[in-house]
């Protein structure tokens, strides 16, 4: 399996959720993080791990620009998996020209866990989410929902609720042959949350993301995992 980081910058991040990019230093305050969605070429997909800020780039989706740069192009892409509905992991699914909504994946399955979509449309003044974008969602052809706690995609793609930073948010495996890739988005967002066992105020259950970080790291080190970190700056491609 080939796994290429699509990177799309750096940010600073404050309190009212406004993304602000920055290239090696800031003195803006807030949290400071990369927005990294992943693209996992197999032998039967082109699989893309959550989709970006949405951010659009002399009119070109930025997520596109990156996967051509990476001589990708975007109707390669075969299945997206969503961990959650926050607005720098979903944003990216497509953009607005006037009242009409465009995707920019309208040939790949797009799987979303639907208990997380229902539970993000109850919280419209909350700015973790964009609420245009998630209104779009039930209505376009090429999602996948899902609702069960765990399972299968394909042969190579398992999935399961892990629940911490969201109520609904899901973690993916994908496995060929000896190899296992691990993308536990912001449960596992950053190296540093291995090496401090926290339970974060801001996530939805704190204990229960700690807890399954702890069993992560033991299963990653058996098994030989390569973990893939969101919003990690430095280290996007983690084996323990």
């Amino acid at each position: 399996m080939k796994i290429i980081t699509l990177k799309e910058g750096n940010y600073v991040v404050n309190p009212e959720k406004e993304f602000t990019r920055f290239e090696e230093t800031t003195t803006l305050p807030g949290l400071k993080m990369a927005i990294q969605p992943f693209l996992i070429i197999t032998q039967n997909d082109y699989i893309l791990l959550d989709l970006g800020l949405g951010f659009n780039e002399d009119g070109i989706p930025l997520i596109h620009k990156i996967l051509e740069s990476n001589a990708v192009h975007p109707e390669q892409i075969t299945k997206v998996l969503v961990s959650h509905l926050h607005k720098d992991h979903i944003d990216g699914i497509g953009y607005f020209d006037g009242p009409d909504f465009i995707e920019n994946f309208p040939n790949a399955e797009i799987y979303i866990q639907e208990r997380e979509l229902d539970f993000a449309l109850t919280h419209e003044k909350s700015p973790s989410y964009n609420l245009a974008v998630l209104n779009q969602l039930k209505h376009l052809s090429n999602i996948v929902f899902m609702n069960d706690d765990e399972g299968q995609i394909t042969d190579e793609i398992f999935y399961e609720v892990s629940g911490g930073h969201t109520p609904y948010h899901q973690i993916f495996r994908i496995k060929n042959a000896d190899e296992t890739i691990f993308y536990g988005a912001d449960d596992l967002p950053q190296r540093s949350y291995l090496k401090l066992h926290v339970a974060y105020k801001t996530d939805f259950n704190g204990k229960k993301a700690m807890e399954s970080r702890k069993k992560w790291e033991v299963m990653a080190k058996e098994e030989k995992w390569k973990i893939l970190l969101y919003h990690d700056m430095k280290y996007p491609v983690l084996e323990l």
